[in-house]
């Protein structure tokens, strides 16, 4: 604890310090709170992503053996390429973070007459499955913010909750204990020199 003047204008500084430090306070742990709500729905969303992709890829299960020939995965591949993530940005309790919208593809054009049924269902599940990653890898990165948002945003609690607001009550009270002392020590020394002048008087 840094060393304090025992002075009334450190008594106010340490008195509005005090207020601010109280008044902010509940600010923060809402922001906290907030950050926590959109952490676990980060959490969820991801889950969500994770289950989809699953069902995608069980729903690719019947044509495993037809991808295995002719090296059809590397055909398909071929086919579909993607150009660009779309993001846009939102503020998620003061925190910037991405919003995935839609990823851009380019498809090669095929012949429908010489490539097998099912290539058209096999390059929008391509597309839909690459569509999930590109999501996933957004909300892992909102999850990076918020994450790192909610670790300084804690310590902020912690710092005034813990050290800042004990310390300013703790001054405030060695600051008033001491003008106290000063006052009695003033008002003994006023009775001795009051006696001392009626004595001299008389």
């Amino acid at each position: 604890m840094a060393k304090i003047k025992l002075t009334k204008s450190e008594l106010k500084s340490q008195r509005d310090s005090l207020k601010q430090f109280s008044r902010y306070l509940p600010t923060l742990q809402l922001k906290k709170i907030q950050l926590q709500v959109e952490m676990r729905k980060c959490q969820q969303k991801i889950e969500e992503n994770d289950r989809k992709q699953e069902e995608l890829r069980n729903s690719l299960s019947p044509w495993v053996s037809l991808f295995s020939e002719n090296n059809a995965v590397e055909h398909i591949s071929s086919l579909v390429k993607a150009d660009e993530i779309l993001t846009d940005s939102q503020n998620i309790a003061g925190v910037e973070v991405p919003v995935f919208k839609s990823v851009r593809f380019t498809v090669e054009e095929y012949d429908l007459f010489t490539e097998a049924m099912w290539i058209d269902s096999a390059v929008d599940t391509v597309k839909k499955l690459f569509s999930l990653k590109a999501e996933q890898l957004i909300i892992r990165r909102q999850y990076e913010l918020i994450g790192y948002e909610l670790r300084v945003t804690t310590q902020r609690v912690n710092l005034f909750e813990k050290v800042k607001i004990p310390e300013c009550r703790e001054n405030i009270r060695i600051i008033q204990i001491y003008m106290g002392d000063q006052q009695t020590a003033a008002v003994g020394r006023s009775k001795i020199a009051k006696r001392k002048m009626q004595e001299d008087a008389a």
